[in-house]
């Protein structure tokens, strides 16, 4: 699928009723469009500590759908901040430490063999440093336990719990579980009452609990034939292994770790919660000292927090806080500055998925214009 410019823009007109299309950000990321392909991107900046800016451009359904600001994508792993929030809730409850061992957490033995005597800590699951790995699986706490999966030795790694980082999906899925499990609430509805509701944002992980219609179609772009294909397991419903659903382990059917469905505004809401240290325009969520905690790189090289990392890469020269995600051939990307309060979120439903110094090119580029555009200027 190659859009012209021409279209592109027609598009912006019909979607913004106004004449924003001749601002500089929306001709740079419509020019960006042409040259590089992709299906629709929805964006909202964030500036002074409060949302300015919100838009979206191309096709929410090829061809046919162009898409809103107020669709709702799949933001796969920025996700994994809703996780690590809930459980800086619980901890400050006092139900849950980040020193927890784990083993006693989940209720069945989570231990390196090779290190069997190394507790492995809740704070270490949050961090990727638990030494846990992707390669059972994660779609299933099975892949782990050793009641249930023979290769279970297969998902850890070589190196001695916290002396490691390796990013792992899994453990965000158990720490999922952890959170249903000592909140007393089932995942999906203790995020929405907790964090969500609260902040008086539309979104959640439970797709039949949300509105289909709103949903952005995501796409995985073939760079060989330049063709773009419908990814339908993003939005997959579920719906017998819900009905089935068992407590305290069932959990991964949500997708802690990449499954949270929210429009790119009400992301930038939740993200000037963490802005300003767990307090959101409408309610706080977390204490200052478990927001700086999130914030804390864990490891030197990664600079990877609890679900939230430091770089310096994605504007020159910045020092952002913040996460990205990829999945099904959505890219997304949440980055923020707690010091001079402002921060953008990106999403696109299906680009060309090359990268740049180490995040998506389409992500960065148009993280950059808007950065230029509307914050520097």
């Amino acid at each position: 699928m190659k859009k012209t410019l021409s279209v592109i823009i027609a598009l912006f007109f019909s979607l913004s009723g106004s004449l924003f299309a001749q601002n500089q950000q929306a001709e740079k990321i419509m020019l960006l469009m042409e040259e590089i392909p992709v299906m629709g991107l929805s964006v909202a900046v964030v500036k002074d500590g409060e949302l300015v800016y919100q838009e979206a451009f191309g096709w929410k359904e090829e061809n046919e759908v162009p898409l809103a600001s107020t669709d709702i994508f799949r933001i796969a792993s920025i996700s994994k901040s809703f996780s690590a929030t809930s459980i800086m809730q619980l901890v400050e409850q006092k139900k849950l430490s980040l020193d927890n061992d784990v083993s006693d957490l989940m209720g069945f033995e989570v231990r390196n063999p090779k290190f069997p005597e190394k507790v492995i800590t809740l704070k270490m699951l949050l961090s990727h440093t638990s030494s846990i790995n992707d390669s059972e699986g994660y779609f299933t706490l099975d892949a782990i336990n050793p009641a249930k999966n023979p290769n279970w030795e297969k998902a850890y790694n070589d190196y001695a719990p916290g002396e490691g980082y390796q990013y792992c999906n899994l453990a965000y899925n158990m720490t999922g579980t952890i959170i249903e499990k000592y909140s007393g609430e089932r995942f999906d509805h203790y995020i929405k009452n907790h964090i969500l509701d609260p902040l008086g944002l539309y979104g959640g992980f439970n797709v039949n609990d949300l509105d289909a219609s709103k949903f952005a179609n995501i796409y995985t772009y073939d760079t060989k034939t330049g063709e773009f294909t419908l990814s339908p397991a993003a939005y997959a419903p579920r719906k017998e292994e819900i009905a089935n659903y068992v407590e305290n382990y069932s959990t991964p059917i949500f997708s802690p770790t990449g499954g949270m469905k929210i429009s790119a505004p009400d992301l930038a809401r939740y993200m000037i919660m963490h802005m300003n240290y767990g307090k959101g325009e409408q309610a706080k969520i977390i204490k200052k000292k478990s927001s700086k905690i999130m914030q804390t790189p864990l490891s030197s090289n990664e600079n990877y927090g609890l679900a939230l990392w430091k770089t310096d890469k994605l504007i020159e020269g910045k020092m952002l806080t913040g996460h990205t995600g990829s999945a099904y051939g959505l890219y997304s990307a949440m980055f923020f500055d707690p010091q001079e309060k402002f921060g953008i979120v990106v999403m696109t439903n299906g680009c060309d998925s090359t990268y740049e110094n180490g995040y998506n090119k389409v992500i960065r580029e148009t993280v950059n214009i808007l950065y230029e555009e509307l914050i520097k200027n």
